[in-house]
């Protein structure tokens, strides 16, 4: 098992993105660099309050620990008590403007080494994802995040969008409000099938695929006038955002029980944030066409535009 090519792999993902990222934005993105005591660390890299993105992160993190913290495990039981390392980028882009969609990519690999006693294998697998959250949805948009994650899984088998698809849909789900998060994208999880190169190659096809999927989509709707209206809608929406990374995503409950960077793993949540009792959109409004037309489980990619 190679760690070597896999950090040097995220460490120039995360210098690809942040780079084209500035360039569309036209600020810089800020620099931290953080240790853990338990071991290991990473490079957060922050914009807040940009031209075009209200806040955007792009963060890496390689950490190690002796012990697997309880949301590592509770899958894995036998696994309990290894030391054991972990590694990967975390992308959230938050933009200004309510027709832009917000985005997430993540790609990441884990490892669980074996006691050195006993004959036994350490255990690695690669996981991640992207997925896309409108506030005010367009097919072509939808259809065009789909096909890019399609594309990026092709060369792995002719299945494996299919059912990256349904384990996104699956995953960002908010449980308690009966609704997806978003428009889906892909997701997976615990990947070693096929021999760790092959794991390490779909999950690199994966990251170099996110800008294409998109940035097109920021190019057609950055510039789209809104008013107070959708900022006010938008930034409803953004409470079930958060609702979901604190309540439900196992990604921000490790980064805590880790004891990783918590600023750095709190990043993902949106800086403008509203919540109402028991609202519902006026019928036929372009808020309610939200609900009906893209908050439910659709083929994307059999969208005709």
């Amino acid at each position: 098992m190679n760690i070597t090519a896999p950090r040097e792999y995220f460490l120039d993902l995360q210098a690809r993105l942040v780079a084209c990222l500035e360039a569309i934005d036209g600020r810089p993105f800020g620099r931290d660099e953080w240790a853990r005591p338990e071991g290991g660390g990473g490079v957060s890299r922050v914009l807040e309050d940009g031209n075009v993105f209200e806040r955007g992160g792009v963060n890496f993190s390689h950490v190690k620990g002796e012990k697997l913290p309880p949301s590592a495990t509770a899958s894995r039981p036998g696994l309990a008590g290894r030391a054991w390392e972990a590694m990967g980028v975390s992308l959230v882009l938050h933009p200004r403007n309510p027709y832009v969609p917000t985005v997430h990519l993540n790609v990441r690999m884990f490892a669980a080494h074996a006691p050195d006693a006993g004959g036994e294998d350490d255990v690695w697998w690669f996981g991640g994802g992207m997925d896309l959250t409108p506030y005010y949805g367009f097919d072509e948009d939808a259809v065009h995040f789909h096909r890019t994650c399609r594309d990026a899984l092709a060369p792995f088998g002719a299945d494996m969008h299919a059912k990256y698809k349904r384990w996104c849909d699956e995953y960002f789900y908010l449980k308690h409000r009966k609704e997806p998060r978003g428009v889906g994208g892909i997701f997976f999880d615990d990947l070693c099938d096929g021999g760790f190169d092959r794991c390490f190659a779909l999950t690199k096809g994966v990251g170099d695929r996110f800008l294409d999927a998109y940035a097109p989509i920021l190019a057609r709707r950055r510039d789209v006038p809104y008013g107070e209206r959708e900022r006010d809608f938008q930034a409803y929406r953004r409470g079930r955002y958060v609702e979901f990374n604190l309540v439900w995503d196992r990604g921000t409950l490790f980064g805590l029980q880790s004891n990783g960077r918590t600023e750095a793993i709190l990043m993902s949540l949106p800086p403008v944030v509203k919540w109402r009792y028991d609202w519902t959109p006026e019928p036929g409004s372009p808020e309610a066409g939200l609900y009906s037309d893209f908050l439910a489980a659709r083929d994307w990619l059999a969208s005709s535009l």
